[in-house]
C-alpha cells in the first residue's frame, strides 16, 4: 500500500479503503492506492500552513536552488520515471519519456521567478508621491491532478507555486499515484523544508476536503468538464481561487491546400497518441471540399490499419491500452452509437482483434460521414477514435467549431497565411494550432482553453502562473522632513 507524504515524513492514510492500481497493458494489479479522508487532508493542510509561515519569508533566490537541485535529480531519473508512467498508464514509452520530459521544463522555467515575481515602481505619481507594486505569496495551495498524465500535470502548478513563496498539498489521481512517490523522494533529497510540499491519496471526499479547507486559499484542477465545474464551483463557494482545466472536443480543419501526407499523419498521431487519452488530442477532422475529404479518408484507413498496438513497454509499439475497462466499454459505447443509431460508416474497426489482448486495448478507429449532431462528434472520446466530416468552406468549419461548448484546442492544415489568420482570430478554443496536431503551450507560455474546457480566470504555468499563485500589493507612499513640507 502506497503512503502520503507530509511534513517531510511518509506516512500511512488515515483512509481504511483502498483502490486497486492496475497495469492497463496486462489487467494485472500492481499495488494498491489508499482513499484517503478528509483527516488526510487536515493533517497535510495543517503541516503546509505551519511551514508557509517561515518558508514565505525565505529570499525567492533561496527558494528556487531548490528547484535547481531537483532538476538534476529528475533528468537522472527520466527513463525510471517514464517506466513508472507506462506501467500504470498504458502510454509508450516515448509518449512517456516525453510527457516528463515536459514535466522537468516546468521546473527549470520556475527558477526564473526572481524576474517573474517583480514589482514594478513609478516616482511622482503625483507631486512627491511614488507607487510602488509587489507581488506575495498567499498561503497553501492545493493539486488534483488527471489520470492521464501522472508525472506531467502536476508539475504545471507546484513548481511555480513554491517558488513564489507558497507551500502545496498535491492529490494525484487514484488510478496512477505510483510515479509521484519516486518524485517526492527525488524532492526529498533537495533537502526542501519539511511541509512545503505534501502529497495526499484519495477520491472525491479528499477532493472537496481540499475545495473547502479554510486554510488552502487555491485549487489546480486538470480533468473532466463535469467535475471542473465541481472543484471551480465549491473553490469559490469557500473564497478560494481555482484554475479548473476541463475536457475537450478538439476539431482539426483540413484546406485543399495543406501538404496532405504530412498532414493527416500529423493528424492521425493526434487522435491516437496516448490512446487519445490526452486533452488536446485532435477528434474530429473537418475536410473542406469532396476532393480534400476523399484524400483524408484514404489516408487515414490505410495509416490507421497499420498502427502496432500493444505493451507501451515493447519499443516496437506505437499504442498503448486505454486506462481501464470502463474506459474500454465507453470509448465502445460511442462508437456503436455514431454506426448502429446515427448511421455513420466505420471504415477501420478498432474493436476487431482485441478481445483476446490482456487489458484493456483498442486499435484506431475510423468513423466517416459524421455530421454534427452525432453523440461522437459532441462528447470528448477520450479514446483513438478518428472522425471524418466534410465541410463547404472555412466558413462553415469555424462555425461548426464555434458552437461547440467544449473549446479547449483546434487545429487549421494550410499553407495559406490569410486563411490561418483568419482561423486564428475567429475560432473560440483558445490554444490554436497551425499545421500542428497537439499545440501544447511550452512551460514559459500559459495553458488553458476557453468555455467548458476552462473553469476560472487565470491560466496555467507560464507567466500567468505568478499572477495566481500570488496577492498584488500596491503601496501610494509619500515621504517628508522639515525642508519638505507639503
Amino acid at each position: 500500500m502506497i503512503k502520503d507524504y507530509v511534513d517531510g515524513k511518509w506516512v500511512p492514510s488515515f483512509g481504511k479503503d483502498s483502490v486497486s492500481i492496475v497495469n492497463p497493458a496486462t489487467g494485472v494489479e500492481i499495488d494498491r492506492c489508499p482513499m484517503g479522508t478528509s483527516e488526510d487532508v487536515n493533517r497535510a493542510v495543517k503541516a503546509a500552513h505551519a511551514a508557509f509561515l517561515e518558508w514565505r519569508h525565505v529570499p525567492v533566490a533561496e527558494r528556487i536552488q531548490f528547484l535547481f537541485k531537483l532538476k538534476p535529480l529528475l533528468d537522472a531519473n527520466v527513463e525510471q520515471l517514464a517506466s513508472l508512467v507506462t506501467r500504470e498508464h498504458g502510454k509508450t514509452l516515448v509518449e512517456a519519456r516525453g510527457s516528463v520530459k515536459r514535466g522537468i521544463q516546468m521546473v527549470e522555467t520556475a527558477t526564473g521567478m526572481p524576474t517573474f515575481q517583480k514589482g514594478e515602481f513609478l516616482e511622482d505619481i503625483a507631486r512627491g508621491i511614488d507607487c510602488v507594486t509587489m507581488r506575495q505569496p498567499m498561503g497553501v495551495f492545493a493539486g488534483i491532478a488527471p489520470f492521464n498524465f501522472p508525472a506531467m500535470v502536476p508539475f504545471w502548478f507546484w513548481p511555480f507555486a513554491i517558488a513564489s513563496g507558497n507551500t502545496f498539498v498535491l492529490k494525484p489521481s487514484e488510478r496512477v499515484p505510483l510515479t509521484h512517490q519516486l518524485i517526492f523522494d527525488l524532492i526529498e533529497k533537495t533537502g526542501l523544508p519539511k511541509g512545503v510540499m505534501n502529497l495526499v491519496h484519495g477520491g472525491k471526499e479528499v477532493v472537496t476536503a481540499l475545495c473547502t479547507h479554510p486554510d488552502v486559499k487555491g485549487t489546480c484542477f486538470v480533468g473532466s468538464t463535469p467535475v471542473a465545474k465541481y472543484v471551480y464551483e465549491t473553490s469559490a463557494k469557500h473564497g478560494k481561487r481555482s484554475q479548473a482545466l476541463g475536457g475537450a472536443k478538439n476539431f482539426m480543419v483540413m484546406l485543399p491546400d495543406a501538404v496532405m501526407d504530412k498532414s493527416c499523419a500529423t493528424a492521425l498521431e493526434s487522435i491516437i497518441g496516448c490512446a487519445g487519452e490526452r486533452c488536446l488530442a485532435g477528434s474530429v477532422i473537418l475536410c473542406v471540399g469532396d476532393e480534400t475529404y476523399t484524400q483524408v479518408k484514404e489516408r487515414m484507413v490505410r495509416s490507421a490499419a497499420d498502427v502496432s498496438v500493444g505493451d507501451g513497454m515493447d519499443p516496437r509499439v506505437q499504442m498503448g491500452p486505454v486506462i481501464s475497462q470502463e474506459s474500454k466499454d465507453r470509448i465502445l459505447g460511442l462508437i456503436k452509437s455514431a454506426v448502429d443509431d446515427d448511421g455513420a460508416k466505420l471504415l477501420v474497426d478498432g474493436r476487431i482483434g482485441v478481445d483476446q489482448m490482456p487489458g484493456y486495448f483498442l486499435k484506431p478507429s475510423v468513423i466517416a460521414d459524421v455530421t454534427e449532431k452525432m453523440r461522437v462528434s459532441q462528447e470528448e472520446i477520450f479514446g483513438p477514435v478518428v472522425l471524418l466530416a466534410k465541410v463547404k468552406t472555412l466558413d462553415e468549419a469555424i462555425a461548426w467549431i464555434n458552437r461547440s461548448n467544449l473549446a479547449n484546442t483546434t487545429t487549421l492544415f494550410t499553407q495559406s497565411g490569410p486563411a490561418a489568420r483568419k482561423f486564428s482570430s475567429e475560432v473560440a478554443p483558445a490554444m490554436i494550432g497551425i499545421n500542428i496536431g497537439v499545440p501544447a503551450p511550452m512551460s514559459f507560455f500559459s495553458f488553458g482553453g476557453s468555455r467548458d474546457s476552462f473553469f476560472g480566470d487565470i491560466k496555467a504555468h507560464g507567466a500567468n502562473s505568478v499572477q495566481f499563485f500570488t496577492d498584488e500589493k500596491i503601496i501610494t507612499q509619500r515621504w517628508v522632513s522639515d525642508s519638505n513640507v507639503w
